[in-house]
């Protein structure tokens, strides 16, 4: 009961391979009105307070390293003692990343679910173009009661639009106040300061991997020329040559931006932004850096690594089959998607190493959200009550009562436990995946790694310790900036064309230096001052990429 984000999704999610760093991310666009940014910095955020429930099999930490679950738990914990749907029926919008679900009124799990809600959730989930379909409601004005608002997808002026068309949840779930809803109070500090937009809490936000993207190899494939790592970008551009067969098989997946960014790592491009010593920032694209990994990034598209069709559709099951060598995965958890498709895969996790001589790779954490889910406004205490109530009830973490009625339904009914896991029986196949991914898509707790083979457990979160060692975050995670919110995403969007032009060998690498000043003229450099501005003192200068 796994479902697949497709590659075109993973970059909208993730933001990780945005090229202009003064891009939204998540609400990092979001403060639209003046003085959103230094509001919102000043927010107290909810009190965080773990759960005092499961002990892993292996323990996670601060940094990010997940806790791991090697066989599904024996005795689960129950985090609610009421069902929170008390006024018959809930409405919401979210998205899907399977195959759709059964419709509600011939859902088993669906039904087992409201059942445990005491109510009726209906969902109106979109299969594609999500932003067009949030605009198309909100210009309606026949809003749900929730509606999840993502990352990355070119959702304009979310600060008026949340001012004006939902509750500010601040004084419900600033301080202590969240602790009336446990589940929430469980998320970090680091989710919460995504959903807090001109100074004030709109939603819950829904935690993802805090892991940014990676590479993976299908390891039948890369053992033909000893294996998928390199120590350096030519020696990676050598053995993609060589593994190349006409027409039959590829060394990459053709979605270019992602690949880019892992290029990037390898030369030592920081995270969207580098912190200087006196505390400015410079994009990451102003940089030669930069501009170097856009110079290899052409020589292997020349080269023919790339899947020719940009547009791909079965990127997933070629890459298990083998005839797509390597493709991006939102984060390391990913390396055991693709089993679904050839059940020996567990795919290779690549660790970025040195480009070039004496340069320092990189890792670049992720944002560590997809977004949070505000409520439609209303004056209706008792109503915001009972969303929080369900929220809370939806947001509950693995090893717990609630977490398995969401995500895996009923025993005996959608799954059985078999030899410690999870196992889908029934209808499931086609009820459950599409319905989880739009459920966890608006609602999630902090993430684990679980899997029903142990091994690809452990492999996983040996590969998360190497990661980190090389981590570097985002240094503007939970900033905003004025200026982004109303020219962001319009600048970053014309920059990723420029660039992903001149990979495939459109445009020349003086087109892009020519691009970058109009984004400096247009409202970049104005972007990086406004971060600089409430940038805290606790983020680090940025290392140089020199070893």
């Amino acid at each position: 009961m796994r479902f697949e984000i497709r590659r075109r999704d993973l970059f909208a999610l993730t933001g990780a391979a945005t090229v202009a760093a003064g891009a939204a991310a998540c609400g990092s666009g979001s403060a639209s009105q003046s003085g959103g940014a230094e509001a919102s910095a000043n927010l107290e955020l909810p009190t965080y307070q773990p759960l005092d429930a499961l002990t892993p099999d292996l323990p996670g930490n601060e940094e990010g390293l997940h806790n791991v679950f090697l066989k599904a738990p024996e005795e689960l914990v129950q985090t609610t003692d009421a069902k929170p749907i008390t006024s018959g029926e809930v409405t919401a919008l979210t998205q899907t990343f399977a195959t759709p679900p059964t419709p509600m009124d011939s859902n088993g799990m669906w039904g087992r679910l409201n059942e445990a809600l005491g109510g009726t959730l209906s969902l109106d989930i979109a299969i594609d173009s999500y932003p067009e379909k949030f605009a198309t409601i909100l210009a309606s004005g026949d809003l749900p009661d929730m509606m999840w608002v993502p990352p990355n997808q070119g959702i304009p002026n979310i600060g008026p639009m949340l001012e004006s068309q939902f509750v500010d949840l601040t004084e419900y779930l600033s301080g202590d106040a969240v602790l009336e809803y446990p589940n929430l109070a469980a998320l970090t500090p680091g989710s919460w300061r995504t959903a807090v937009v001109n100074g004030k809490i709109w939603g819950a936000p829904i935690p993802s991997t805090p892991f940014g993207q990676v590479y993976l190899g299908n390891p039948s494939v890369w053992d033909e020329v000893d294996g998928f790592q390199a120590s350096s970008a030519e020696e990676f551009l050598d053995k993609c040559k060589e593994i190349l067969i006409p027409g039959k098989r590829w060394a990459l997946e053709p979605f270019l931006p992602n690949a880019f960014h892992m290029f990037s790592q390898w030369f030592g491009v920081p995270n969207q932004y580098r912190v200087n010593e006196d505390r400015t920032l410079t994009a990451a694209h102003q940089l030669d850096e930069y501009l170097e990994t856009l110079e290899y990034a052409q020589k292997v598209f020349a080269a023919g690594a790339f899947y020719p069709d940009l547009n791909h559709a079965e990127t997933a099951q070629d890459f298990a089959n083998g005839s797509i060598a390597a493709l991006v995965s939102v984060g390391p958890r990913g390396a055991t998607e693709y089993r679904q498709y050839n059940s020996e895969l567990l795919a290779d996790i690549m660790v970025p190493f040195s480009a070039v001589e004496g340069r320092r790779p990189f890792y670049n954490m992720g944002y560590g959200t997809v977004g949070f889910t505000p409520f439609k406004k209303t004056d209706d205490e008792a109503k915001v009550r009972e969303l929080l109530d369900l929220v809370n009830w939806l947001s509950a973490p693995f090893g717990t009562v609630e977490y398995v009625q969401k995500n895996y339904g009923t025993e005996g009914k959608d799954y059985e436990i078999e030899d410690g896991n999870y196992v889908a029986i029934g209808d499931a196949d086609a009820e459950v995946p599409g319905l989880v991914s739009a459920l966890n898509i608006m609602t999630a707790g902090e993430g684990v790694i679980y899997n029903p083979i142990p091994s690809d457990s452990e492999y996983i979160y040996g590969k998360e310790e190497e990661l980190l060692e090389l981590m570097m975050r985002r240094p503007t995670n939970g900033l905003y900036s004025d200026t982004s919110s109303a020219k962001g995403t319009e600048l970053s969007t014309r920059l990723s064309d420029v660039r992903n032009d001149v990979i495939q060998g459109r445009k020349t690498i003086d087109d892009f230096k020519s691009a970058v000043k109009e984004w400096e003229e247009g409202g970049g450099l104005k972007i990086l001052e406004e971060y600089a501005e409430v940038l805290p003192d606790d983020v680090p200068v940025t290392p140089s990429s020199s070893l």
